[in-house]
């Protein structure tokens, strides 16, 4: 799997925005809004996100004119992503003492 990296509070934002909703496909402006974050700080954590193997991205294949906008950057968890992530944020909550429950993964198809 890539390389570690820091799991800052912006990091944990991104990272509980994608476990939300772990199989579902995310775009940049969905996770902004989620996490928070603007542009410049969400782009470069999912890119390496990406590089470390914990999320995989791929652009919508779309006729933008007919779309009347630009193709999405969509990006998911994988399978040891999801894990790492759940995990990390556990320690996170456990290092500074945070007491919310932890992210669960939602059954497919119905409601936590």
């Amino acid at each position: 799997m890539g390389q570690p990296f820091q799991i800052t509070t912006n990091v944990a934002r991104v990272l509980r925005a994608l476990l939300d909703d772990p199989g579902r496909q995310h775009y940049g402006y969905a996770l902004m809004r989620a996490s928070g974050l603007k542009s410049g700080a969400l782009y470069p954590i999912l890119a390496r996100l990406e590089a470390a193997e914990w999320i995989e991205g791929h652009r919508e294949v779309i006729e933008e004119a007919e779309a009347g906008r630009p193709a999405r950057r969509y990006y998911t968890l994988t399978t040891d992503g999801a894990v790492h992530a759940r995990r990390a944020l556990a320690e996170l909550h456990q290092a500074i003492g945070y007491t919310r429950a932890p992210v669960q993964s939602r059954p497919a198809g119905g409601v936590a």
